[in-house]
């Protein structure tokens, strides 16, 4: 699949220096531990705080890939504070205060070992597993003679595994609580939040011009209440259709004009990866990198409705520091 640019963006940069930032290795006051996650670097404060540094690295299929995205951690940083900010009345969230645009520094929280990933649509993966002949995901009955990118008739949730390494695996909302992952109680309050904060997520993609097709959500507890953690709505957790032309293009089985990572997963697998052993990633040249770049900030503005302003990049790592302790030694 060839990554071609959906923006002026890159172009208006180009004679700038776009830096990806790959990993941090600060060392905080009442810092007691450092987490690397697949895109984040994660540094725990004391016993309340938790601070997020979003990097430059992509992930697809459980596997890093080899070069950063220039300005991809600040466009996940930034679309994640606002709509943790716009969802806040539907549950709390672990968010304290955006402190920089590629850091968020939040409450630390007891993670449930799920993600509730939601889908409105049949895509991605839930299309290649009923393009396989399953008509059964995650123990919820798939409806015969879907085509891909339809409507389910009302949205169904497809949770996984978190996996420390590796891939994640689906599971079914029996096996998570037969196997004392989470209680039925927790469980059944997780579903409640992920269908109205899904809905929420709908409702401000519409009125962009969007369609949020599936997505996922990760919670955990703190002082006993369920806490909205991680990301929310960025491309990296979501997929996104254009509206206009949606209807049209499903009916004559043209592929969906959309913004989200799905386009970094195909432009893989058109070059032989699907992150199985012994599979290579292809080269991700120049044009590759500033193509993917193009489309995550193309994803920031029109979801926002906002002009992307990209951050001071001449020393990015001293200035993400610099803002952190500046929150920490209030």
């Amino acid at each position: 699949m060839e990554l071609e640019k959906t923006s002026n963006f890159v172009g208006a940069l180009s004679n700038c220096i776009m830096k990806a930032i790959l990993s941090t290795d600060f060392h905080f006051p009442g810092q007691v531990a450092r987490y690397t996650g697949k895109v984040r670097d994660v540094y725990s404060i004391g016993s309340d705080y938790l601070v997020m540094v979003a990097t430059d690295r992509i992930s697809a299929f459980d596997v890093v890939l080899p070069k950063g995205i220039p300005y991809k951690g600040q466009v996940l940083n930034q679309i994640a504070s606002k709509f943790l900010d716009a969802t806040a009345d539907i549950l709390p969230n672990w968010k304290v205060a955006e402190v920089d645009p590629m850091a968020t520094i939040g409450w630390r929280c007891e993670p449930f070992k799920v993600e509730m990933v939601i889908r409105g649509y049949l895509t991605g993966h839930a299309w290649r597993e009923y393009k396989a002949g399953k008509r059964s995901l995650c123990g919820v009955a798939l409806p015969e003679g879907m085509v891909e990118n339809q409507k389910f008739p009302e949205p169904i949730i497809t949770p996984t595994t978190k996996a420390a390494e590796g891939h994640d695996e689906d599971i079914s909302k029996e096996e998570i609580i037969a196997q004392g992952i989470v209680s039925r109680e927790d469980y059944e309050q997780l579903e409640a939040y992920t269908r109205a904060l899904f809905a929420r997520g709908t409702q401000i993609a519409a009125g962009k011009g969007l369609i949020l097709v599936d997505t996922k959500y990760e919670f955990g507890k703190r002082d006993g209440r369920i806490i909205l953690m991680d990301e929310i709505h960025t491309p990296d957790s979501s997929r996104y259709f254009y509206a206009e032309g949606y209807e049209e293009r499903l009916a004559r089985g043209e592929r969906q004009k959309q913004l989200s990572k799905e386009f970094v997963r195909e432009w893989l697998m058109a070059g032989g990866f699907q992150g199985q052993a012994g599979q290579q990633v292809p080269e991700m040249t120049d044009e590759v990198v500033a193509g993917i770049t193009d489309r995550y900030v193309e994803l920031y503005e029109h979801i926002t409705g906002e002009k992307f302003v990209p951050a001071p990049d001449a020393d990015a790592a001293a200035r993400i520091e610099a803002n952190i302790l500046k929150f920490l030694n209030k």
